[in-house]
């Protein structure tokens, strides 16, 4: 018990290791800062209600669901885990540029499957990468300190994002969650020795 300690000790202070969980983290704040601030964007910007808020919300979800399903790992076996994470990122980065000069729902509507379909992307792969790179008697214990990781994201989203949006306004919180998504997805082709 204690070598197994000692091991996941050691794993876990591995780089690799370090910027998987650091990725989960910031998918988490950059997710949790879409469902908290595109509602408030869209309720000033068209007047959304609640229904078309919770529209807008569900078909990101709609994008994540299918591509964590059917097309996460086509695209890691084509691109390798390393590319296929940085152009889940990409596409988040580029559709959170776009929420604050959207106010038509035929283009709000691609832009939020966009960003399902980018972050559906990103989730399986990180973890499949974590599983990878994690002994299999330790894998368990890896992968639950990666949810963690994840509910940290979420709790330090606004936390970070508040100051942003109470000092420069909503636009500016979307151009730096996208600015984070873009540093996310070059650090992941850079420094990520993942499958290329």
């Amino acid at each position: 018990m204690e070598s197994d300690t000692k091991e996941l000790s050691k794993i876990l202070t591995q780089p690799n290791i370090l910027r998987l969980y650091l990725f989960i983290m910031v998918a988490a704040a950059i997710v949790y800062a879409v469902v908290i601030y595109t509602p408030l964007y869209l309720k000033e910007a068209i007047g959304a209600d609640p229904q078309l808020n919770g529209f807008v919300l569900a078909i990101r979800l709609v994008g994540v669901v299918l591509v964590s399903a059917f097309g996460a790992s086509r695209v890691s076996r084509q691109l390798g885990q390393a590319r296929a994470i940085a152009l889940g990122f990409s596409f988040m980065a580029m559709t959170l540029a776009t929420i604050p000069v959207l106010t038509q729902l035929y283009l709000i509507v691609p832009a939020a499957v966009l960003f399902g379909v980018g972050f559906g992307i990103i989730t399986p792969n990180l973890y499949d990468a974590l599983a990878i790179e994690s002994p299999p008697h330790l894998r368990t214990s890896v992968l639950a300190i990666g949810t963690g990781f994840n509910s940290l994201g979420q709790f330090i989203s606004p936390a970070f994002l508040g100051s942003i949006w109470s000092s420069a306004g909503l636009p500016a919180v979307f151009y730096a969650t996208a600015g984070l998504a873009m540093v996310a997805s070059f650090v992941s082709l850079v420094q990520m020795p993942l499958k290329r």
